[in-house]
Parts: C-alpha cells; structure tokens; sequence
C-alpha cells in the first residue's frame, strides 16, 4: 500500500494537460487503485512517468505500447474506468 505522502503524489501525476486523460487517470486512481496489487500499483506510477501523447495515443489505441507491463496497465485502467460521454 503506498503511504499518503506517495499516494498524493500519484494523484498530483495524474493531472496531465490533455482532457483525455484526465478524465481516465484520476478517476482510476480513486476508484481503483487501492484494488491493484503493490506490483501493478508501481506499474501505474510508472505509467505517469510516459509523455502525454505516448499516453493518448495507447489509451486511444492509436498506437500499441511496447512495454509489456504497461500496455497492460493501459487495459486495467480502460476496463475499469468509465467514460460518460452527456
């Protein structure tokens, strides 16, 4: 479990400068992270460390990710997020 310090931190990450995603990333993170194991959970933090149109492009599946881990992260955060669109 990460401590609150880390977790805020996370959080602040998840602020990104593309609606797209931020729609995605802080939603996942309060409403799912904590479900995720240590190592997916690093995995994620991880994620946020990615460019902003790397991101955009995986979860738009405009382009596949390379990294193993994380095009797996980019499908956990799909499958649990839901999007509205009003």
């Amino acid at each position: 479990m990460f401590e609150p310090k880390r977790l805020a931190r996370l959080k602040w990450a998840c602020r990104r400068g593309m609606l797209e995603l931020d729609v995605l990333l802080l939603p996942f993170v309060e409403q799912a992270f904590d479900t995720l194991s240590f190592e997916q959970q690093e995995t994620f933090e991880r994620l946020l460390t990615s460019d902003d149109p790397d991101l955009f492009a995986w979860f738009m599946g405009h382009q596949k990710c390379e990294d193993k881990a994380l095009a797996e992260m980019v499908q956990i955060v799909l499958s649990r997020v839901k999007v509205r669109a009003d």
